[in-house]
Protein backbone atom coordinates (compact mmCIF):
# COMPACT_ATOMS: atom_id res chain seq x y z
CA UNK A 1 0.00 0.00 0.00
CA UNK A 2 1.33 3.48 -0.85
CA UNK A 3 2.49 5.74 1.97
CA UNK A 4 -0.29 8.26 1.39
CA UNK A 5 -2.91 5.61 2.16
CA UNK A 6 -1.05 4.49 5.28
CA UNK A 7 -0.84 8.09 6.40
CA UNK A 8 -4.58 8.46 5.93
CA UNK A 9 -5.26 5.34 8.00
CA UNK A 10 -2.89 6.57 10.68
CA UNK A 11 -4.73 9.89 10.89
CA UNK A 12 -8.09 8.11 10.93
CA UNK A 13 -6.94 6.04 13.91
CA UNK A 14 -6.44 9.31 15.79
CA UNK A 15 -9.95 10.55 15.01
CA UNK A 16 -12.18 11.50 17.95
CA UNK A 17 -14.95 9.50 16.31
CA UNK A 18 -14.76 5.83 17.33
CA UNK A 19 -16.49 4.81 14.09
CA UNK A 20 -13.59 6.33 12.13
CA UNK A 21 -11.13 4.33 14.21
CA UNK A 22 -13.08 1.12 13.60
CA UNK A 23 -13.19 1.79 9.86
CA UNK A 24 -9.45 2.46 9.88
CA UNK A 25 -8.80 -0.89 11.57
CA UNK A 26 -11.03 -2.61 9.03
CA UNK A 27 -9.11 -1.03 6.16
CA UNK A 28 -5.89 -2.65 7.44
CA UNK A 29 -7.06 -5.91 5.83
CA UNK A 30 -5.26 -4.86 2.68
CA UNK A 31 -2.09 -3.78 4.50
CA UNK A 32 0.93 -6.04 5.10
CA UNK A 33 1.49 -7.26 8.65
CA UNK A 34 4.72 -5.28 8.99
CA UNK A 35 2.93 -2.06 8.08
CA UNK A 36 -0.28 -2.84 9.95
CA UNK A 37 1.01 -3.78 13.41
CA UNK A 38 2.51 -0.36 14.27
CA UNK A 39 -0.85 1.19 13.37
CA UNK A 40 -2.83 -1.40 15.35
CA UNK A 41 -0.73 -0.64 18.42
CA UNK A 42 -1.97 2.94 18.37
CA UNK A 43 -5.43 1.86 19.53
CA UNK A 44 -4.65 -1.07 21.82
CA UNK A 45 -5.44 1.19 24.78
CA UNK A 46 -8.43 2.88 23.15
CA UNK A 47 -11.15 4.17 25.47
CA UNK A 48 -13.80 2.35 23.43
CA UNK A 49 -13.90 -1.38 24.17
CA UNK A 50 -15.07 -2.32 20.66
CA UNK A 51 -12.03 -0.59 19.15
CA UNK A 52 -9.67 -2.35 21.55
CA UNK A 53 -11.32 -5.70 20.85
CA UNK A 54 -10.97 -5.27 17.10
CA UNK A 55 -7.33 -4.23 17.49
CA UNK A 56 -6.52 -7.29 19.61
CA UNK A 57 -8.18 -9.56 17.04
CA UNK A 58 -6.15 -7.85 14.29
CA UNK A 59 -2.92 -8.81 16.06
CA UNK A 60 -3.87 -12.46 15.62
CA UNK A 61 -4.40 -11.97 11.90
CA UNK A 62 -1.53 -9.59 11.09
CA UNK A 63 1.30 -11.65 12.47
CA UNK A 64 4.75 -10.27 13.25
CA UNK A 65 7.27 -11.12 15.97
CA UNK A 66 5.77 -8.33 18.08
CA UNK A 67 2.30 -9.83 18.27
CA UNK A 68 2.96 -12.80 20.54
CA UNK A 69 4.41 -10.91 23.55
CA UNK A 70 1.75 -8.18 23.27
CA UNK A 71 -1.07 -10.73 23.27
CA UNK A 72 0.40 -12.70 26.17
CA UNK A 73 0.67 -9.52 28.23
CA UNK A 74 -2.95 -8.64 27.48
CA UNK A 75 -4.09 -12.18 28.35
CA UNK A 76 -2.25 -12.17 31.64
CA UNK A 77 -2.83 -8.66 32.92
CA UNK A 78 -5.60 -6.73 31.19
CA UNK A 79 -8.30 -5.73 33.69
CA UNK A 80 -11.11 -6.28 31.16
CA UNK A 81 -12.04 -9.95 30.85
CA UNK A 82 -13.40 -9.36 27.33
CA UNK A 83 -9.98 -8.20 26.18
CA UNK A 84 -8.31 -11.15 27.93
CA UNK A 85 -10.68 -13.45 26.06
CA UNK A 86 -9.91 -11.67 22.78
CA UNK A 87 -6.19 -12.05 23.44
CA UNK A 88 -6.62 -15.77 24.10
CA UNK A 89 -8.49 -16.12 20.82
CA UNK A 90 -5.89 -14.15 18.90
CA UNK A 91 -3.11 -16.37 20.30
CA UNK A 92 -4.93 -19.32 18.77
CA UNK A 93 -4.84 -17.60 15.38
CA UNK A 94 -1.07 -17.17 15.71
CA UNK A 95 -0.69 -20.95 16.10
CA UNK A 96 2.56 -20.33 17.97
CA UNK A 97 3.45 -23.38 20.11
CA UNK A 98 4.79 -21.04 22.82
CA UNK A 99 1.19 -20.05 23.52
CA UNK A 100 0.46 -23.40 25.16
CA UNK A 101 1.80 -22.26 28.55
CA UNK A 102 0.00 -18.88 28.84
CA UNK A 103 -3.23 -20.34 27.47
CA UNK A 104 -3.07 -23.20 29.96
CA UNK A 105 -2.49 -20.77 32.81
CA UNK A 106 -5.44 -18.69 31.68
CA UNK A 107 -7.65 -21.76 31.62
CA UNK A 108 -6.69 -22.81 35.13
CA UNK A 109 -6.35 -19.41 36.79
CA UNK A 110 -8.71 -16.92 35.17
CA UNK A 111 -12.00 -16.58 37.04
CA UNK A 112 -14.06 -15.61 33.97
CA UNK A 113 -15.59 -18.46 31.97
CA UNK A 114 -15.33 -16.50 28.70
CA UNK A 115 -11.54 -16.29 29.03
CA UNK A 116 -11.33 -19.98 29.91
CA UNK A 117 -13.58 -20.79 26.93
CA UNK A 118 -11.36 -18.80 24.54
CA UNK A 119 -8.26 -20.46 25.97
CA UNK A 120 -9.75 -23.93 25.41
CA UNK A 121 -10.67 -23.08 21.82
CA UNK A 122 -7.20 -21.73 21.11
CA UNK A 123 -5.50 -24.75 22.65
CA UNK A 124 -7.38 -26.77 20.06
CA UNK A 125 -6.10 -24.43 17.35
CA UNK A 126 -2.55 -25.13 18.50
CA UNK A 127 -3.10 -28.87 17.99
CA UNK A 128 -0.89 -29.59 21.02
CA UNK A 129 -1.61 -32.99 22.58
CA UNK A 130 -0.36 -31.67 25.94
CA UNK A 131 -3.71 -29.91 26.29
CA UNK A 132 -5.59 -33.22 26.63
CA UNK A 133 -5.87 -33.36 30.42
CA UNK A 134 -6.90 -29.72 30.60
CA UNK A 135 -9.60 -30.27 27.98
CA UNK A 136 -10.85 -33.35 29.81
CA UNK A 137 -11.34 -31.16 32.87
CA UNK A 138 -13.27 -28.69 30.72
CA UNK A 139 -15.72 -31.48 29.90
CA UNK A 140 -16.76 -31.43 33.57
CA UNK A 141 -17.44 -27.69 33.53
CA UNK A 142 -20.87 -26.33 34.48
CA UNK A 143 -20.96 -24.22 31.30
CA UNK A 144 -22.35 -25.98 28.23
CA UNK A 145 -20.32 -23.75 25.93
CA UNK A 146 -17.19 -25.08 27.61
CA UNK A 147 -18.28 -28.60 26.64
CA UNK A 148 -18.59 -27.40 23.04
CA UNK A 149 -15.10 -25.87 23.09
CA UNK A 150 -13.45 -28.86 24.78
CA UNK A 151 -15.03 -31.45 22.48
CA UNK A 152 -13.98 -29.51 19.38
CA UNK A 153 -10.46 -29.01 20.73
CA UNK A 154 -10.05 -32.70 21.64
CA UNK A 155 -10.84 -33.45 18.00
CA UNK A 156 -8.32 -30.88 16.81
CA UNK A 157 -5.49 -32.24 18.95
CA UNK A 158 -6.50 -35.75 17.81
CA UNK A 159 -6.55 -37.22 21.32
CA UNK A 160 -7.81 -40.62 20.22
CA UNK A 161 -7.65 -42.02 23.76
CA UNK A 162 -10.23 -39.41 24.83
CA UNK A 163 -12.98 -40.74 22.55
CA UNK A 164 -14.88 -42.40 25.41
CA UNK A 165 -14.79 -39.12 27.34
CA UNK A 166 -16.48 -37.16 24.57
CA UNK A 167 -18.90 -39.90 23.53
CA UNK A 168 -20.84 -39.38 26.76
CA UNK A 169 -22.17 -36.21 25.12
CA UNK A 170 -23.83 -38.10 22.25
CA UNK A 171 -27.19 -37.66 24.00
CA UNK A 172 -26.59 -34.12 25.22
CA UNK A 173 -29.70 -31.97 25.44
CA UNK A 174 -27.80 -29.18 23.66
CA UNK A 175 -27.73 -29.87 19.92
CA UNK A 176 -24.69 -27.63 19.49
CA UNK A 177 -22.77 -29.99 21.77
CA UNK A 178 -23.90 -32.94 19.65
CA UNK A 179 -22.88 -31.04 16.50
CA UNK A 180 -19.40 -30.35 17.90
CA UNK A 181 -19.13 -34.02 18.80
CA UNK A 182 -20.03 -35.05 15.26
CA UNK A 183 -17.41 -32.68 13.88
CA UNK A 184 -14.73 -33.80 16.36
CA UNK A 185 -15.30 -37.50 15.63
CA UNK A 186 -14.29 -36.84 12.03
CA UNK A 187 -10.70 -36.76 13.33
CA UNK A 188 -10.82 -40.33 14.60
CA UNK A 189 -11.02 -43.30 12.26
CA UNK A 190 -12.00 -45.93 14.83
CA UNK A 191 -14.90 -48.35 15.18
CA UNK A 192 -16.29 -46.41 18.13
CA UNK A 193 -16.22 -43.06 16.39
CA UNK A 194 -17.77 -44.46 13.20
CA UNK A 195 -20.56 -46.15 15.19
CA UNK A 196 -21.19 -42.90 17.06
CA UNK A 197 -21.30 -40.93 13.81
CA UNK A 198 -23.86 -43.33 12.37
CA UNK A 199 -25.93 -42.78 15.52
CA UNK A 200 -25.60 -38.99 15.23
CA UNK A 201 -26.46 -39.27 11.55
CA UNK A 202 -30.00 -40.07 12.69
CA UNK A 203 -30.20 -37.12 15.10
CA UNK A 204 -33.41 -35.11 15.34
CA UNK A 205 -31.47 -31.90 14.57
CA UNK A 206 -30.55 -31.45 10.87
CA UNK A 207 -27.32 -29.61 11.66
CA UNK A 208 -26.15 -32.56 13.74
CA UNK A 209 -27.06 -35.03 11.01
CA UNK A 210 -25.21 -32.97 8.40
CA UNK A 211 -22.09 -32.74 10.57
CA UNK A 212 -22.15 -36.50 11.22
CA UNK A 213 -22.56 -37.38 7.55
CA UNK A 214 -19.78 -34.96 6.60
CA UNK A 215 -17.42 -36.56 9.14
CA UNK A 216 -18.32 -40.05 7.94
CA UNK A 217 -17.60 -39.07 4.33
CA UNK A 218 -14.34 -37.48 5.44
CA UNK A 219 -13.23 -40.66 7.20
CA UNK A 220 -14.15 -42.79 4.18
CA UNK A 221 -12.25 -40.49 1.85
CA UNK A 222 -9.13 -40.55 4.00
CA UNK A 223 -9.17 -44.28 4.78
Amino acid sequence: MINADLQQISLQLESENSRDRLLALASLREVSAEEAVPLIKKVLDDEILQVRSMAVFALGVKQTDECYPILVKLLESDPDYGIRADAAGALGYLEDPRAYEPLSRAFYEDTQWLVRFSAAVSLGNLGDIRAKNLLLQALDSKETVMHQAAIAAIGEIKAVDAIDDILRFANSEDWLVRQRLAQALGNFNTEKSIAALKFLGKDSQPQVREAALFSLNLLQTNS
